[in-house]
């Protein structure tokens, strides 16, 4: 049975610790890091093992820099060593399990004790309170149907941040009626999600939904296409930052500048590609240690994710938590031009923006499948241009803004009538099929 008081309980000491200053912020990280590596060390079959072959005791991570002392994991790794990684002091069958997607080809469970999910859910709420949802606010999240277990019958019951699920798999229609019958003051999901509703506001400008606050995740989301969605439902979009294995990691504060880190649940290091601290303003792979999962600690987790610090800057909201600049895209949707340049989903979407033709584009899909070699689905606007016109125009601009010659990458383009999700109910724009380390 969840308990409340505990969950409200975590919630108020995260709200008092998000205003922490930040040499309290950077002691309280650095003892609960000694607590969780001592303890991985002592009770987990997976992680002593890992660091008796490495030579390394828990003593000497003594400081947070010490971390760099031990491997990253990734998620193959710890796929295949789940059961290992699980603390004995734990029963495997009251634990609750949440699995990622599989969309990296490595679905993974992560084990929670009953604590420690109310601890995910509290910190959930942080970050939803931080720009405005109020206890009792209609909370309308668009989600794959997997999580509508996740709000209890009590809150349903009181009301009191019930979360009402609207399945992300049902057409944009049939969600458009849902929302006008439940007329939602919060509307949260996949940022795909929205901006497929907004796309269906546009075809029916009678229509009219005005939540208060827009929240999406999950997804990258360009400029464009956050303002167009904040146009459409007249209401502010925040964007959060989250993975299964750590629930809610960055989000945006009413001030929409940077994102803050949950640096009291997390430590979060960008890394370069041979696993080097990056500086601040440069980017690099986002590696995590849970400072609160004892049933199942993620210690040096890559999770496949790329952003860029902020370093020392401060949010003018007053709240001390440490920033990071963006999340740039997952280490699977970053392209590679012949010339060795990354290019993130960002900056994809950047060169998009500015193609003359961009309006006629209702939504794209870019699949690397070679370095020389890339693959544009289209579902394509009414409009006076024509598919032909598109495709030339659209080959010449990407090599004019991108640097490459045609002769040495070849873009297809497809037109399509649906571009289809995945199946966690996410619509990535940008997947490459490169190897990945």
């Amino acid at each position: 049975m969840y308990n409340y008081f505990r969950g409200a309980y975590y919630l108020g000491e995260m709200t008092w610790r998000s205003r922490w200053h930040r040499k309290r912020l950077a002691e309280y990280q650095r003892r609960r890091t000694k607590e969780i590596v001592k303890y991985a060390y002592e009770n987990v079959p997976y992680y002593h093992r890992k660091m008796k072959e490495l030579g390394v005791h828990p003593s000497e991570i003594a400081e947070l820099d010490d971390l760099s002392k031990l491997p990253i994991l990734r998620r193959k790794e710890a796929v295949e060593n789940s059961f290992q990684m699980i603390s004995p002091e734990f029963d495997p069958a009251a634990l609750r399990a949440v699995t990622t997607s599989g969309s990296t080809g490595f679905p993974m469970s992560t084990y929670l004790s009953r604590s420690e999910d109310e601890f995910r859910k509290a910190k959930h709420l942080r970050a939803n309170m931080a720009i405005g949802q109020k206890p009792r606010d209609r909370w309308v999240v668009v989600v794959a149907p997997h999580h509508f277990s996740e709000v209890t019958r009590l809150q349903r019951l009181l009301g009191v941040y019930a979360a009402i699920p609207l399945s992300v798999f049902h057409e944009a229609p049939r969600q458009i009626l849902a929302l006008h019958q439940l007329r939602p003051q919060v509307l949260d999901g996949y940022s795909s999600s929205l901006l497929l509703l907004a796309q269906e506001l546009e075809k029916n400008p009678s229509e009219s939904i005005k939540p208060r606050v827009l929240i999406g995740g999950a997804e990258l989301i360009d400029n464009a296409s956050r303002e167009f969605i904040e146009r459409s439902f007249d209401a502010q979009f925040y964007d959060q930052y989250a993975s299964v294995e750590f629930e809610r990691l960055a989000w945006q504060c009413r001030e929409k500048t940077d994102y803050h880190i949950d640096s009291d649940s997390v430590i979060m290091e960008f890394v370069d590609k041979d696993g080097q601290e990056v500086s601040p303003g440069e980017s690099g792979e986002i590696v995590c240690t849970s400072l609160f999962n004892f049933a199942m600690p993620l210690i040096r987790y890559a999770t496949g994710d790329i952003g860029t610090p902020a370093g020392d800057a401060y949010c003018p909201c007053g709240r001390t938590l440490p920033l990071m600049k963006m999340i740039e895209g997952r280490k699977d949707s970053m392209l590679t031009l012949p010339n060795r340049r990354v290019l993130s989903p960002l900056a994809f979407g950047w060169a998009m923006e500015f193609f003359n033709f961009y309006n006629y584009i209702r939504q794209y899909r870019v699949i690397q499948k070679r370095v020389d070699y890339l693959k544009i689905f289209i579902k394509k606007r009414e409009g006076i241009v024509t598919e032909n016109e598109i495709q030339i125009a659209l080959q010449e601009h990407l090599g004019r803004m991108l640097g490459f010659e045609k002769s040495e990458v070849t873009v297809q383009v497809e037109f399509v009538e649906e571009i289809p999700l995945e199946k966690s109910g996410k619509l990535r724009k940008v997947i490459s099929e490169l190897p990945t380390i």
